[in-house]
C-alpha cells in the first residue's frame, strides 16, 4: 500500500479511482450478507473489525508514527465518529422509513462538503470541474431512486438528513485533518471510533431471530466489507492530495456507477430508466473530474507534504 502515499500530482486521482472501484464492488455484493441471514448490525461489527488490518499496515509503513496531540486526536475522532455514527443512524432509519427515499437524500452529502470547502477552505475548480460537480450531484439521487412504495411516517426524513450531514461533514473534516496530521493517523482514529460503536450495534441486533454464523455469514461479510475498509483508506489519501470539492462528488458518483455496471454484468441486474440516466450523468461527471487539470490538486499536494 505504499503507493497510496505517493506525492505525485495525480495521487489524488489514483486514490479516488481506487475508492470508486473498491466501493463499487462492495456495493454490488454488500446485500449478500443480509440475504444469507446475517443482519446488517452484525455486518457493521464485521466491517469495523476489517478496518484493523489496513490500519496496522499503513501505520507500520509510517514506522508507527501516530499523531497524538490534542488537535490531531480531536480531528481523528471527529472524522471517525461522524462516519461511524452516521452509519448507526442509517441502520435505525431504514427500519423506520423507505430505503428508496432515504438513500437519495444521503447521497447528496457532497453538497455539504462542497459548500464548506468553498466557504472555509477557499477551494475552487475550473469550468470542467464545475460542470463535473454539477453532473455528479444530479446523478447521485438516481442510483437509489425507486418509484412507488409506502413512505409511512415522517421521522425517518430527519434521520436521513442527519446521515447526509454527518457524512458531508466527515469528508470536510477529513480534508481539514489532512492539513494537520498524517493520513495514517486519520485512518487509525477512524478505526478506533468504528470499533467503539460495536457495542451499540450489538444492542440493536435482534438475537431472537435466527442468525447465520456459517461460512456465508460472518466470513462472507468479512470478504465483502474489507473492500469497504480499504476503500475508506484510499479515500483518506484522495482527500490528502486532492481538493475536497472534486474528490467528494467524484467518489460519491463514481462508486454507484461502478456498482451499477458490476451488477449489470456480474449479477444480471438490469437498472431501470432513471438509473440509466444516472449512469450516463455519473460517467460524464467522472470523466470531467478525472481530466480536471493537475492544478486542481496542486496546491493540496504541497500542503500534504508539509503535514505532520
Amino acid at each position: 500500500m505504499s503507493g497510496l502515499a505517493s506525492s505525485s500530482g495525480r495521487a489524488w486521482l489514483f486514490n479516488a479511482l481506487a475508492t470508486v472501484v473498491l466501493w463499487g464492488v462492495w456495493g454490488a455484493f454488500s446485500g449478500l450478507s443480509p440475504q444469507h441471514g446475517f443482519p446488517e448490525t452484525l455486518v457493521y461489527c464485521v466491517w469495523a473489525l476489517t478496518m484493523i488490518p489496513p490500519a496496522l499496515i499503513v501505520l507500520a509503513q509510517a514506522r508507527w508514527k501516530l499523531d497524538v496531540n490534542p488537535r490531531a486526536i480531536a480531528y481523528g475522532l471527529a472524522v471517525g465518529g461522524l462516519g461511524a455514527g452516521g452509519q448507526m443512524v442509517l441502520f435505525y432509519a431504514v427500519t423506520r422509513g423507505p430505503a428508496y427515499l432515504i438513500f437519495p437524500v444521503i447521497s447528496l452529502s457532497p453538497v455539504v462538503t462542497i459548500i464548506l470547502s468553498f466557504l472555509f477552505m477557499g477551494e475552487r475548480t475550473g469550468r470542467l470541474g464545475a460542470i463535473g460537480i454539477l453532473l455528479a450531484l444530479l446523478a447521485l439521487p438516481t442510483f437509489d431512486f425507486a418509484p412507488g412504495g409506502d413512505a409511512q411516517g415522517g421521522g425517518w426524513i430527519w434521520m436521513a438528513f442527519a446521515v447526509m450531514t454527518c457524512w458531508g461533514l466527515q469528508a470536510y473534516f477529513m480534508k481539514s485533518a489532512n492539513r494537520v496530521m498524517s493520513a495514517e493517523s486519520i485512518f487509525f482514529y477512524m478505526t478506533v471510533t468504528g470499533l467503539a460503536l460495536i457495542p451499540a450495534a450489538l444492542v440493536l441486533t435482534d438475537f431472537s431471530r435466527p442468525i447465520n454464523f456459517g461460512l456465508d455469514g460472518p466470513l462472507l461479510a468479512a470478504g465483502i466489507q474489507v473492500l469497504n475498509a480499504i476503500g475508506a483508506l484510499t479515500l483518506v489519501f484522495a482527500f490528502r492530495y486532492g481538493k475536497a470539492i472534486i474528490v467528494a462528488p467524484l467518489t460519491n458518483a463514481g462508486a454507484p456507477l461502478a456498482t451499477a455496471i458490476i451488477s449489470l454484468v456480474a449479477l444480471g441486474v438490469m437498472p431501470g430508466p432513471v438509473k440509466f440516466i444516472g449512469i450516463g450523468l455519473a460517467l460524464a461527471a467522472s470523466l470531467m473530474l478525472a481530466f480536471e487539470p493537475d492544478a486542481a490538486a496542486g496546491d493540496d499536494d504541497s500542503e500534504a507534504t508539509t503535514a505532520a
